[in-house]
């Protein structure tokens, strides 16, 4: 079966990248990265890319008239590389409707809150001031709306006693880095269906058992 094949785009360091790039380096898994693709010619991710021999390109939005321009530009080097798949990877831009519908059920996002709780920007520092003792990260269809769409998969962690953002959103991260690639895997493998705006996994059940936070003995 072919891979299905993938374009990343980032913003940052690309951590979330460079945990795509491990999953793509086992050849039995069925998705491969063709193109890593920023609005940011500094984007430390890119170096990432490119050790792993990966092509990149950027599409700098300060050189576009407006978003609509820019968008068809990532759009014309998404298609040009063959790309079906594509994974939002801490890419700091918003996309507008138009690309967002010509990339429906085909474009993903991975947030680190358990939507639709904490949405857009802040989530670590909001999420402890709301006092949640559980915390975590979504991977889910992208939709018009900021951070809305079907959810794909959830990770859930412990809030712990003394945790600032930093510390929150390290653990998170530790999880951002298992659920993507899962997702992108459950996508390729076909097992993956939107019925009614929900995702419906083929063969998958739910976890056993419950966290429960604060711990401690009776």
């Amino acid at each position: 079966m072919a891979r299905l094949k993938l374009a990343v785009l980032i913003s940052g360091r690309g951590s979330n990248l460079q945990a795509l790039i491990e999953a793509c380096r086992n050849p039995a898994y069925p998705a491969e990265i063709v193109l890593v693709l920023t609005s940011e010619p500094d984007a430390p991710g890119l170096e990432r890319a490119k050790a792993a021999k990966i092509p990149t390109r950027v599409v700098d939005h300060h050189d576009f008239s407006d978003r609509p321009a820019f968008e068809t530009a990532l759009t014309a080097e998404i298609e040009a590389a063959g790309a079906t798949l594509v994974c939002l990877a801490g890419f700091m831009r918003l996309l507008g409707g138009e690309f967002v519908r010509r990339w429906r059920d085909r474009l993903i996002n991975i947030h680190p809150s358990l939507l639709p709780a904490f949405k857009g920007l802040h989530t670590h520092e909001r999420a402890l001031e709301a006092g949640v003792r559980v915390a975590g990260c979504t991977v889910h269809f992208v939709r018009e709306e900021t951070d809305h769409g079907p959810i794909i998969v959830q990770a859930a962690v412990p809030v712990h006693p003394g945790d600032d953002a930093a510390t929150l959103a390290a653990r998170v991260l530790v999880q951002e880095h298992v659920i993507y690639p899962l997702a992108v895997r459950l996508i390729a493998e076909g097992r993956v269906k939107i019925v009614a705006e929900r995702v419906v996994v083929a063969g998958a059940g739910a976890p056993t058992g419950a966290l429960v936070n604060p711990a401690f003995e009776l």
